[in-house]
């Protein structure tokens, strides 16, 4: 009774906003959870999507934390259905008040995030916004919705969403996995790598601004 008594009480007082507290707490069910949450549902625009899987990957090999290891091949199939799941829901539910649930919301970190979101569908087309979303933190939450509300097809969103979530969440957490399994007490080292992580994924999106500004400053030296 007391043992789970004190196990209920970690799990209260996990740090959502910390990796390693999550994945300490609910282990692999909460990768999924929290991906879900962050790629389907507007309240979840906060939670720590990238560092989550990059440390669950790690710590699959066991190197990273003496008390805690995660299965490899669960991880896997509980990120790729929460990101895959959630990114679904959040399209369904934008289909049926995706602007009003926005307008609810006085996050301005979340309504900067939705307008980042369009500029991207309009911008790139449907395809290469939906896949360069999911590597940007906050607009992998409200585009799934935006592209609801926008009446993205429902084909065309699939098809695009499942690439990209596959290369996202699968790609992370492999990384992270590569990493632990190569560089012996990685652990001394996991703040500054989550935070280049983090950078490294901001780099599709920051490609393609590049190349669009190229393309457009040619295009008006040609006119």
């Amino acid at each position: 009774m007391t043992t789970t008594a004190m196990h209920l009480s970690s799990q209260l007082a996990v740090n959502v906003l910390d990796a390693r507290s999550l994945l300490s707490a609910f282990g692999v069910l909460g990768v999924g959870v929290v991906l879900f949450a962050e790629t389907g549902l507007l309240i979840g625009f906060f939670l720590p999507g990238d560092s989550l899987l990059f440390t669950a990957g790690l710590l699959c090999t066991g190197t990273a934390d003496r008390g805690l290891k995660l299965s490899l091949a669960p991880l896997l199939v509980a990120a790729a259905v929460g990101a895959l799941a959630g990114s679904q829901c959040g399209y369904l539910l934008g289909r049926r008040g995706g602007r009003a649930l926005l307008a609810r919301s006085r996050s301005a970190r979340l309504h900067e995030g939705a307008k980042r979101a369009e500029e991207l569908l309009e911008r790139y087309g449907y395809a290469k916004a939906i896949v360069l979303a999911r590597f940007v933190p906050v607009v992998r939450t409200v585009l799934n919705p935006m592209a609801g509300a926008l009446r993205v097809p429902v084909r065309t969103f699939t098809a695009w969403q499942v690439t990209g979530g596959l290369v996202w969440s699968l790609g992370l957490t492999l990384a992270g996995y590569a990493l632990g399994s190569s560089v012996p007490n990685v652990d001394r080292y996991l703040l500054p790598m989550v935070a280049v992580i983090v950078a490294l994924s901001l780099l599709p999106l920051a490609s393609e601004v590049y190349r669009t500004r190229r393309a457009a400053k040619a295009k008006e030296a040609r006119g």
